[in-house]
């Protein structure tokens, strides 16, 4: 549940979030909310993060499609330091919610705390556009994310997950499997401009 204002978020966050954040915003971040203009940032950004994390990407008309369906509901935001695109998200309101489908920070830029700086300006955006719930998105129980997202106030709720396989295992398909995990290294060491191409037409078939 969204603050009514900045002042009452700040208030509601740890000592210990609030000096993070503090550090994070002394390194001269900079936040761009936009639309079409900043899908290309967006994009790369979001490219070599999934390329980083050994996970075929999702294709940039994708994201086209989402910010054409949604309109002024569909925002883009970029964090810039020194003219660099170094952190993106992409914000969806609706019915008083805001959603984050997606948001990657480069991975050279995290010691400067860009990530955490993007994510105090993301809930600041959501409070200026009406929001009363700030959705983090899902993830893995007692993960890197989830942890990330559970400082900040967050409170799980239980997703369920139905398969339909025409053969083999559902365990098959888990990041975690022997042979995914033999996939997931070789691809981080694939060049980003391939993972464009090759990436869109295998991620249509991962659950």
């Amino acid at each position: 549940d969204l603050a009514k204002s900045d002042t009452e978020l700040d208030s509601a966050f740890k000592s210990k979030l609030r000096s993070q954040i503090r550090k994070a915003g002394s390194h001269g971040h900079q936040i761009k909310i936009g639309s079409h203009e900043l899908l290309d940032d967006f994009y790369a950004i979001f490219a070599v993060n999934m390329r980083d994390l050994g996970t075929p990407v999702f294709s940039k008309q994708l994201f086209l499609s989402i910010l054409n369906t949604f309109g002024d509901n569909a925002e883009i935001c970029i964090v810039q330091n020194t003219d660099t695109a170094v952190a993106a998200a992409l914000l969806v309101h609706s019915d008083g919610k805001t959603e984050v489908p997606s948001a990657s920070c480069l991975r050279n830029w995290n010691h400067t705390g860009a990530n955490m700086w993007m994510y105090r300006q993301l809930l600041g955006r959501a409070i200026e556009r009406g929001s009363h719930t700030f959705d983090f998105g899902r993830s893995s129980q007692d993960s890197g994310t989830y942890k990330f997202k559970a400082q900040w106030g967050a409170l799980p709720h239980p997703a369920t997950w139905q398969y339909y396989v025409r053969k083999g295992s559902v365990e098959d398909m888990r990041p975690d499997s022997a042979k995914n995990k033999r996939r997931i290294e070789a691809w981080k060491q694939l060049p980003v401009w391939l993972t464009k191409i090759l990436g869109p037409p295998i991620v249509r078939g991962i659950p």
